[in-house]
């Protein structure tokens, strides 16, 4: 049985996922799971402590540490035992609880909740783009020379030649003076140059920093507008789904039920697929389900600890329970498949379900792939929906339906359809 869905029914098949792991974390198998595993890393590692205590302890003390050690190690295979016993009771839960865990739920599909209300964008993040280059400092003003004239010679000095020495510091101080305003003039000049190298340097560094946050802008504005487009034309979709549903498009109620049955949670241990095709003409719906094979199943009853050879073994189930519990988890699929369909179809689209539940598997005689038939049901709409599956055995109902119903699920018995699943049985 191949497994066809179409493009909303995917879309929300991917979204319920989220769901299915968020109810089983909330079961209390699961929470007595993850205690047990808790409880056996805890033991684990006091066992390892008290080992490398062990190691450290003089020869008295090394024998009480080995003796603690010991006691450690067992309490941590004892928790380790608890853990599996609680993840294996917890998958035992799931099975025989597939009826009950659907109809906790309301399995109608609300179309207009799958339109987007809002379009999330994530934040525009140019990183250093949004950073501008700092600015290049000016150089520091160096004040300029200043000439100083040496003090003229006056009195007796001038008279001794206090004339001439004055001319020659005249001339010694001018000459420093020139000197100094060279460079002065020389340092001016470099430092300027180099501000406006930098300067240039720094503009065109801006330019090509403006320019290209620019275009990670536009780049963004792109992207939101391809996310609005999109959002805007699945709305539009879920917009002609919802019409055409309500004026008996047949690819829209087809569409419609393989959105209900991508809300179908199963268990990891009890995978389950669809597979629907749907007759405007008669009002009718084709379900296929494909179930595990039942060697898939776990056969193992119960896990304990043998102290004396230090290892963790396993009762197995009876044949006859493991017999019983497949079958139960087949018929329970049946009606489940039945209740989630004609509940989810408020409007009456669907006025009878031709069900087929098989397991998919190879042909020991020819080597090849084939589909076991392990129920066949027809299910008219106002009779189905009388019952009250709360009090219902499934098997019985089935029974009351006039289903062919295979003599031993387990053994992958096929059911006999000879004489036809539309006659009421008795």
């Amino acid at each position: 049985m191949g497994k066809r869905r179409g493009f909303f029914a995917e879309l929300n098949y991917q979204a319920q996922q989220a769901e299915k792991r968020r109810r089983q974390q909330d079961a209390v198998a699961h929470r007595a799971h993850l205690a047990a595993q808790r409880q056996a890393e805890r033991a684990t590692k006091a066992y390892e402590r008290a080992q490398m205590a062990a190691a450290r302890s003089s020869a008295a003390e090394r024998k009480a540490a080995e003796r603690e050690a010991a006691r450690l190690h067992v309490e941590s295979r004892l928790a380790e035992v608890e853990s599996m016993n609680a993840s294996l009771a917890g998958d035992l839960s799931d099975i025989d609880g597939l009826l009950a865990w659907a109809l906790e739920m309301d399995d109608y599909v609300d179309l207009d909740s799958l339109k987007v209300s809002v379009v999330e964008h994530p934040p525009f993040a140019p990183g250093q783009l949004a950073v501008p280059a700092a600015a290049v400092p000016k150089p520091d003003d160096v004040p300029e020379p200043v000439y100083e004239e040496p003090p003229a010679p006056g009195g007796l000095s001038a008279i001794l030649g206090g004339k001439k020495r004055h001319q020659q510091a005249v001339e010694k101080a001018r000459t420093a003076f020139a000197d100094a305003h060279h460079h002065w003039e020389r340092a001016r000049d470099a430092a300027h140059s180099s501000y406006v190298k930098k300067a240039a340097q720094r503009d065109k560094s801006e330019e090509k920093r403006v320019a290209e946050l620019s275009a990670a802008e536009e780049k963004y504005r792109q992207e939101c507008e391809k996310r609005e487009a999109k959002a805007s034309a699945h709305n539009a979709e879920v917009a002609k789904l919802i019409n055409d549903l309500a004026f008996d498009v047949e690819s829209a109620i087809q569409e419609y039920v393989g959105i209900v049955l991508s809300n179908s949670l199963y268990p990891e241990v009890f995978p389950v697929e669809h597979n629907h095709v749907f007759s405007l003409a008669s009002r009718e719906l084709s379900l296929e389900v494909s179930v595990p094979e039942p060697s898939s199943m776990s056969s193992v009853k119960a896990y304990r600890y043998v102290k004396a050879k230090d290892e963790i073994t396993s009762t197995n189930l009876p044949v006859r329970e493991k017999k019983e519990r497949y079958a139960n988890a087949v018929w329970q699929v049946a009606v489940r498949c039945l209740h989630e369909v004609f509940e989810a179809d408020r409007a009456g689209k669907v006025h009878s379900i031709a069900l087929a539940v098989g397991v998919d598997t190879v042909d020991t005689a020819t080597g090849r792939p084939t589909t076991v038939p392990l129920v066949f049901v027809a299910a008219e709409r106002e009779t189905f929906n009388s019952f009250d599956l709360t009090k219902v055995v499934p098997q019985d109902t089935l029974r009351h339906l006039g289903a062919a119903m295979s003599k031993s699920p387990f053994d992958l018995v096929p059911a006999d359809t000879s004489r036809g699943v539309r006659v009421r049985g008795h």
